[in-house]
């Protein structure tokens, strides 16, 4: 799902500044506009995008969304690396 990877770079970038990254992840809140038509495609890039063997706790739910063009909203907790 291409609006996953954006928001996962934009993500990576957050992180970059705050000086942590995706392997320091501790929890992840994820939003999806449809969950039975996005959530696989949003899993395969979630598992693509972490350092093997990192799995943060993580909750996805279905959410009506501020705007009609947002599939995918992402809330990581991380620490600094």
């Amino acid at each position: 799902m291409q609006q996953t990877r954006e928001v996962l770079e934009k993500i990576d970038a957050l992180l970059a500044a705050a000086g942590s990254d995706n392997g320091h992840i501790l929890s992840a809140q994820v939003w999806l506009k449809n969950m039975a038509r996005d959530f696989a495609g949003f899993n395969e890039a979630w598992v693509a995008w972490l350092p093997e063997g990192h799995s943060p706790a993580r909750a996805a739910v279905q959410a009506e969304m501020a705007r009609p063009d947002i599939l995918v909203e992402v809330m990581v907790n991380a620490v600094k690396a």
